[in-house]
């Protein structure tokens, strides 16, 4: 999804725009009911991992299905499906640096196929709110420095389903530094028995950026953790230019970016 996320989705506390856009969020409530009773089918001929999120956009769960997919892949032939967006052919091109990658518009489509070339597991990189599949283990995501934002539901905050939703998930993974242990309270009070893992991005050629001066720029759903894990590694900026997430940066774009880093 092509966002750039308001900022009222991430406030401790209601605002104006959240009161007046909440009655909308029951219609996604009666979506979310409506989906709970449809039918799954669970494919015995494969394990499968779904690593999703309900906070929209921006929670890692890219990177950490690359992760997973790496350390799994030694032990079990695995495959990663992706829903075919039209937008998402970057996080594709990611996976497909280290790992097969089914890019259908179905996601059953992709895990069929993936059954027919004998592999013995799928991880899926989002799809927690598609319901037409069982899913052996299903992973809900979290951004350490927006965690579940307001906690209301779209559009009022950013939840594509209630807190609630995490007692019928069987793993949390919170990605980034902070940790808000009256954010872990909360999950424990819906799950007591879901487990939390941390985790947090590392680079490995911070070292070459260091020397000067940068222009940062980024069409990802979380930029913030972008530009804090620059500062972490003691890398000067200049300039922040962000794009909505998934941007399709035009040739345009390219040069007038170029332009600014020449001038400054």
């Amino acid at each position: 999804m092509k966002l750039i996320k308001p900022r009222f989705w991430d406030k401790n506390f209601l605002t104006l725009q959240s009161i007046l856009l909440y009655p909308f969020t029951f219609i996604l409530d009666l979506r979310n009911l409506f989906l709970y009773f449809r039918k799954t089918k669970k494919y015995d001929e494969i394990k499968t991992i779904c690593v999703g999120n309900i906070y929209l956009g921006g929670t890692g769960k890219t990177p950490l299905t690359n992760f997973i997919a790496n350390k799994l892949k030694k032990k079990f032939k695995t495959a990663i499906i992706k829903k075919g967006y039209s937008n998402h052919k970057d996080e594709k091109t990611l996976l497909e640096k280290s790992n097969k990658v089914f890019f259908d518009t179905n996601r059953r489509v992709s895990l069929l196929k993936a059954i027919r070339d004998k592999f013995e597991l799928a991880i899926f990189d989002d799809g927690l709110q598609d319901k037409k599949i069982n899913y052996d283990i299903k992973i809900v995501c979290f951004n350490s420095l927006s965690l579940a934002g307001n906690q209301l539901r779209l559009p009022s905050g950013p939840l594509r389903e209630r807190l609630e939703s995490l007692k019928k998930y069987d793993a949390v993974f919170i990605i980034g530094k902070n940790r808000d242990n009256k954010f872990l309270k909360k999950i424990k009070s819906v799950n007591a028995a879901i487990p939390i893992f941390f985790g947090e991005y590392i680079s490995t050629n911070f070292k070459k950026f260091k020397k000067k001066k940068n222009i940062v720029f980024s069409g990802i759903g979380s930029p913030q953790s972008f530009t804090n894990t620059l500062k972490q590694y003691g890398i000067k900026i200049k300039s922040n230019f962000i794009f909505p997430d998934h941007y399709h940066y035009t040739e345009t774009d390219l040069q007038r970016i170029k332009k600014i880093a020449k001038n400054e």
